[in-house]
């Protein structure tokens, strides 16, 4: 398919088009189109550079070089980014049970381990999915305790309990960087060092055009949607160019534990950091990637394939359409990736002053407030993998994973299913099976705000299987909810469970309120 730039002329090419005709036909002639397109993309954003200020100059001259060395990768690539017939399984020793990992025990120098140690959370999210102003991070999801507040508590209780310097390391974006650090002054005096960087801000690409949307640097008003974070790929760069990488080297750190700061199962495994400190064969591994079984509910997770002899990590998005339903086979492709990931200081330096961090483009598209359509090109962090030495994957328990993208997730997290100790949840030791149970909270629940309303206090949920509300429903205090639960209140209809009401193994439908006599 050839794409045209706005103002495109036929009449500027012509004697472009006619040598490149006579030479090799269709792909000389895309050729010519691609040069034009970036020359045209690189005078729009020499535009938008020149209405910068000076003191952010610096910072946005580099957003937009990174941007373009992206969109000249995503204009030379051409058709699926995988060949199906190369990927195999990864071979058994590059995928290690984590019970293998933590046989070996601890030494009795863990805390000089963990002085090696920075945790960095990607925290360049908003909370809207969940119906939430500001970044998602300052949610409350435990005893009012948001995700930072439990991340905090985290590292506090590690640097208190083993006398360690384990810093913490905040990846905001432009849309979550102000509102997170106002809130930070809540932890001066907490145990824990924490720092922030900016991921890079990218211009969104009109759909047809290709050109960027946006006319000069600012980010309010008319520019609000122009702009965009470019996926969490996007850490490398970012933290190189903070300067905290150097920064981190230079005081003998070795490791970042990276994870996304709504994932509350991604706390620090000193197990998993001993292996990579002392690795048992003496070779150490640049870069770990935390994977767990998958479920009937994970099957679009991106897996860990071997691919050209290095571990890769495959997502949904690059796999041929005639082979997705045997890329999302539970019994083919066991597991997927948690997005917690440890990973060698220097080796991201190194490969980044190399310029040798090779990630697949993740185009999104996406449809403006006004209803432009428009792509957003972005990359993934996991992807790096193949660009790492003597990289491998550790089978995690599902307890490491514990993301809360929705409500749904967050009745879980808030229930008794969980105990909060130091900020870490653990499942409670009343619940007889190890599995979480199937929630499934219909659209009336999907804010936060009227999540938190239709429920009195969060019911009793040690002996639940699988729960699905849909409708008008609202919980009294001190329900139980136990087996298979099925709530359903038609249009029109309200359910209200009263108080103290067990429902084992139910269907509840129709209209049931029961009003103060």
């Amino acid at each position: 398919m050839l794409l045209y730039p706005a103002g495109f002329s036929f009449a500027s090419l012509k004697s472009d088009l006619s040598k490149a005709m006579s030479q090799d036909g269709a792909s000389q002639f895309q050729e010519v189109i691609r040069q034009e397109l970036e020359l045209s993309v690189k005078k729009e954003l020499e535009k938008i550079l020149t209405t910068a200020s000076s003191h952010e100059f610096e910072h946005t001259k580099k957003d937009l070089d990174g941007f373009r060395k992206l969109f000249h990768r995503f204009l030379q690539e051409k058709g699926p980014s995988v060949d199906w017939g190369k990927i195999q399984r990864p071979p058994e020793d590059s995928i290690q049970p984590y019970e293998k990992i933590k046989a070996r025990g601890l030494p009795d120098n863990i805390s000089s381990v963990l002085n090696k140690l920075v945790v960095v959370k990607l925290n360049g999210g908003l909370g809207t999915s969940m119906g939430c102003k500001g970044p998602k991070s300052l949610i409350g999801v435990r005893n009012e305790n948001t995700f930072l507040d439990l991340t905090v508590q985290q590292i506090e209780h590690l640097n208190k309990t083993y006398n360690t310097d384990v810093p913490l390391v905040l990846m905001n974006s432009f849309n979550t960087d102000e509102d997170t650090k106002k809130i930070l002054q809540k932890y001066n005096h907490c145990r824990v060092k924490i720092y922030t960087f900016n991921q890079s801000r990218y211009p969104r690409i009109n759909k047809e055009s290709l050109l960027p949307v946006a006319k000069d640097v600012s980010y309010s008003g008319e520019n609000t949607e122009a702009w965009y974070p470019p996926g969490h790929g996007d850490i490398y760069a970012s933290f190189y160019n903070s300067g905290l990488l150097d920064t981190f080297i230079g005081e003998g750190k070795e490791y970042i534990f990276v994870s996304n700061i709504d994932n509350l199962g991604a706390t620090v495994d000193l197990y998993i950091l001993n292996h990579l400190m002392n690795p048992p064969n003496g070779k150490r591994c640049e870069f770990v990637m935390e994977v767990t079984n998958k479920t009937r509910a994970d099957v679009k997770g991106g897996t860990l394939t071997q691919y050209e002899g290095k571990l890769r990590l495959v997502e949904i998005a690059q796999v041929p359409k005639a082979h997705v339903d045997e890329f999302k086979s539970v019994s083919k492709f066991k597991i997927f990736n948690t997005n917690n990931l440890w990973i060698s200081l220097a080796a991201v330096k190194r490969l980044q002053e190399q310029n040798a961090i090779d990630m697949e483009i993740i185009v999104n598209p996406k449809t403006l407030d006004g209803g432009l359509n428009v792509i957003q090109l972005e990359t993934a962090v996991g992807a790096a993998i193949k660009s790492f030495e003597n990289s491998l994957g550790i089978n995690v328990p599902r307890s490491r994973f514990l993301p809360v993208k929705t409500t749904s997730d967050l009745l879980l997290v808030m229930s008794n299913l969980y105990s909060l100790n130091a900020g870490s949840l653990t499942m409670s030791e009343k619940r007889e099976f190890p599995t979480v149970p199937l929630v499934k909270l219909g659209s009336s629940f999907t804010k936060v705000q009227d999540y938190l309303r239709r429920f009195e206090s969060i019911p009793d949920m040690l002996e639940l299987d699988h729960l699905t509300v849909s409708g008008d429903v609202t919980f009294g205090k001190n329900v139980s909810l136990k087996g298979t639960v099925i709530i359903i209140a038609n249009h029109g209809d309200r359910i209200d469970i009263p108080p103290g009401a067990v429902l084992e193994n139910k269907i509840v439908s129709g209209n049931l309120r029961i009003l103060d006599h």
